[in-house]
């Protein structure tokens, strides 16, 4: 319906296919899984490349924990999405403002941290959807529209369809809140924070404790009963317990980051030599 709208405009209808899908959000509805690569090191819109090349299906660029600017974020998620990368976001907490700002600089979804409420998960989807889902304020000529026009409602409609959102699942509360955030509707999946878990249960860095397992398999109860995807974040160095939950349903993991790989390569090499 929004090609053929486009098209009345006299625009080409695979000129605006390509910019408006989220392949990420396709590859988990369908059953798959997707894996993402963290960003916050790497500026340049060269990561994008590096990514596509790789294997990953997202790159989840990590305001929370870098120096990014917003002009970063829009360079390497316009990158990513014509390479078919799922730029993802996270945002450096609640702010309504950021939240949307993130998402009109190009980001396909938005990951945000510290989330621990039924309402606060309300703000978030009232924040990055459009009406009749939430409150975003309109551009219509933007970055998933390759800055063309077209009929506002089938516009918003489209782009609330291919915006994930993404709530942080990183302390007790919010695992016992899990049921009740995964049911507020527009929120697509719940990403367990698993070191921040850690240290909300006491037991920092226990990466395989009983109680963070436990914490998992309430989470991912949760999903099942509400339809939505389960994240799971911080195993990158036990792929083993990451494939555990992959079996259990998680449809998406975060594999490391730019940092990440760049350190552990570079030590490796320098180390073959001596």
């Amino acid at each position: 319906m929004y090609t053929r709208a486009l098209a009345s405009f006299g625009l080409p209808m695979e000129s605006l296919e390509i910019p408006t899908r989220n392949l990420m959000k396709t590859k988990m509805d369908s059953g798959g899984l997707a894996v993402g690569m963290i960003v916050r090191l790497m500026r340049g819109v060269e990561i994008a490349a590096v990514a596509k090349s790789a294997g990953f299906d997202s790159l989840y660029i990590d305001l929370e924990h870098c120096s990014f600017s917003l002009e970063t974020v829009s360079q390497i998620s316009l990158t990513a999405t014509a390479m078919g990368v799922t730029p993802l976001v996270r945002v450096a907490g609640l702010d309504k403002a950021d939240i949307s700002r993130t998402l009109e600089a190009g980001a396909q979804g938005i990951i945000v941290p510290h989330l621990e409420t039924r309402r606060q998960a309300e703000d978030v989807v009232d924040a990055a959807k459009f009406p009749p889902k939430g409150n975003r304020s309109l551009l219509g000529a933007n970055p998933h529209t390759l800055f063309r026009g077209g009929p506002a409602a089938e516009i918003m409609q489209k782009m609330n369809e291919t915006t994930l959102v993404v709530v942080m699942i990183e302390s007790v509360r919010a695992v016992e809140n899990a049921e009740e955030i995964a049911s507020v509707d527009g929120v697509d999946m719940l990403l367990v924070g698993t070191n921040d878990l850690c240290n909300s249960l006491g037991a920092p860095g226990a990466l395989d404790h009983p109680r963070v397992r436990e914490s998992y398999d309430h989470v991912a109860a949760a999903c099942r009963a509400k339809g939505k995807h389960l994240g799971v974040g911080g195993l990158n160095s036990r792929p083993d317990i990451a494939k555990e939950l992959i079996r259990m349903g998680a449809r998406y993991v975060s594999a490391g980051s730019d940092t990440g790989f760049l350190t552990s390569a570079a030590t490796a090499t320098a180390q073959s030599f001596r």
